[in-house]
């Protein structure tokens, strides 16, 4: 007997290519945006049935055999055309939601032609069962200063509106890391499992380090004879501060590394401080110093006035 194909990926709104993530999702959206526990009075009617669409949508594409399936049958055709089941379809499978379903009207002759009817878990034929809908996720950012990337630790932040909640910064923290907190999203309807917390985390700017991956930079300001003629020089590093050897004839811009002085990783390494070299010169020099440099003037070779060959 032919039935009228139903597209279950046009119901979730998901592409053929989507993912389980993708499914849980847009169902947990969809479950909460139609639950008619959630409708006016006169709404509950129509969202009842988009409500038992959309899980039996979900029932399909969340089981990796019942997909297969779908997708091994479904190919080519499109919601609304005449649909005959290939021989051997159908019979009977458990679910332990199949109440819920039947208190909303049962499966749909699509379904049954595929799947066959669920067989009763004890608790069909009732009638009131309110149906549970996990929570939506909640996505947050998370700033962390270079510091709490460094030391790690725990951060008290606030979700859904008040609530506050302790999280533990990992190992390895870095821009664009997103953090899943399981059931820390929001609340479910009905008694259904909260949502997920996900957290971006962004790293706020600091003023005296960069970070570049694992590793930090920061600058090195060098007067012009610390850079010609080399020497020691007291730099701060996030482990406090450690003498740094300056080689001679260093330009402007040079990376002198501090090897281990960066972010730690998760294997429990850490990455590299990098000195940034910049050399300075006195703004208002002393009498002394512009003799100093006048002198270093007469004594320099003079660069040509010609412009260089390319």
């Amino acid at each position: 007997m032919a039935v009228k194909f139903r597209d279950y990926y046009e119901v979730l709104g998901v592409p053929r290519t989507a993912t389980s993530d993708d499914i849980k999702r847009a169902y947990r959206q969809l479950a909460r945006k139609h639950h008619p526990d959630l409708q006016p009075v006169a709404e509950r009617g129509r969202a009842a049935e988009r409500f038992k669409e959309i899980n039996e949508a979900y029932e399909v594409l969340s089981d990796p055999e019942k997909r297969s399936k779908y997708d091994t049958v479904g190919a080519g055709w499109k919601g609304g055309m005449d649909f005959t089941p290939p021989p051997g379809a159908g019979g009977e499978w458990r679910s332990a939601d199949a109440s819920s379903f039947d208190d909303l009207g049962g499966f749909s002759d699509f379904f049954a032609s595929l799947f066959g009817r669920p067989t009763s878990t004890g608790r069909g034929g009732r009638t009131g069962v309110r149906i549970q809908v996990p929570g939506n996720d909640v996505e947050a950012e998370l700033p962390l200063t270079v510091e709490d990337l460094l030391r790690g630790g725990k951060r008290r932040i606030t979700v859904n509106g008040g609530r506050s909640l302790d999280v533990q910064i990992p190992p390895g923290a870095r821009e664009g890391v997103v953090m899943r907190l399981a059931g820390q999203g929001g609340p479910g309807v009905n008694g259904g499992p909260a949502g997920d917390l996900y957290l971006h985390i962004r790293t706020a700017p600091d003023p005296h380090y960069r970070v570049t991956g694992d590793d930090l930079e920061m600058e090195l300001p060098l007067w012009p004879w610390q850079a010609v003629l080399g020497g020691e020089v007291r730099v701060d590093t996030p482990d406090g501060p450690v003498t740094l050897k300056v080689p001679p004839g260093t330009q402007s811009g040079s990376r002198l590394r501090l090897r281990g002085r960066g972010l730690p990783r998760a294997d429990g390494s850490r990455g590299d401080l990098y000195a940034i070299a910049r050399i300075v010169v006195p703004e208002r020099p002393s009498a002394r110093e512009r003799e100093a440099y006048e002198a270093l003037k007469r004594g320099a070779t003079a660069p040509t006035d010609r412009p260089a060959r390319v």
